[in-house]
């Protein structure tokens, strides 16, 4: 008959745990490059030459991006046609261009004074990639309201405008110069005639009243 063992056998645990070897970089091992960080694009990409403005003592010369058609110049929310944000951009454009070029030049306080007191005309010439699926008349209101929000003048005072459209895919781009028009006598859409005005007698009568 075996007896049990009353003295307990001491059981030693151990783990095992393989050393961190830390990573090494020999000069010889290439830098990976970091991630290109993207970054948001604006709500009007600018792809033409960038723009340029002319200050003188009584006009003011731009050269611009073509602005956005019409059919991108407006969204409809919730029933109102309110203006796009590509619209939105191009104006903000024009008013950063002219508050720079006003800032740097002497004849900002004299310019001002002009266009603000004077009858003006506007002439825009527009450079289009394909000259057939644009217009003039499409760039023109946005053109025009742009350009004298950013001078603070009511564009009811441009009493001349002069539209003009050329081709240029390699620099697609709009020239807008506003200055004092030059004042003019209106001319007659119908040439007066060379015949004698017709005068008529309020006394004379008819010959139906004359017969009774």
């Amino acid at each position: 008959m075996s007896r049990h063992r009353q003295s307990s056998i001491p059981i030693r645990t151990t783990s095992f745990r393989p050393p961190v070897q830390k990573a090494s970089f020999s000069a010889q091992e290439p830098v990976l490059p970091r991630p290109a960080i993207h970054t948001r694009t604006p709500a009007m990409a600018i792809t033409s030459a960038p723009p340029s403005v002319r200050v003188t003592a009584d006009s003011i010369a731009l050269t611009l991006p073509v602005p956005p058609s019409v059919n991108h110049q407006y969204a409809t929310v919730n029933g109102r046609r309110l203006l796009s944000a590509k619209g939105r951009a191009f104006k903000e454009l024009v008013g950063q261009q002219i508050l720079v070029a006003l800032a740097q030049s002497p004849h900002r306080g004299t310019l001002r004074r002009t266009l603000s007191q004077a009858s003006l005309s506007l002439s825009i010439q527009f450079f289009f990639a394909s000259a057939l699926r644009r217009d003039t008349d499409g760039g023109l209101k946005i053109a025009q309201d742009a350009l004298c929000e950013g001078l603070g003048l009511n564009d009811n005072r441009v009493v001349e405008t002069h539209l003009y459209k050329y081709q240029d895919r390699d620099n697609p781009r709009m020239e807008i110069l506003l200055s004092v028009a030059t004042p003019a006598a209106p001319v007659s859409a119908c040439p007066a005639s060379r015949e004698a005005p017709l005068v008529v007698n309020p006394d004379h009568r008819s010959d139906s009243r004359r017969e009774r």
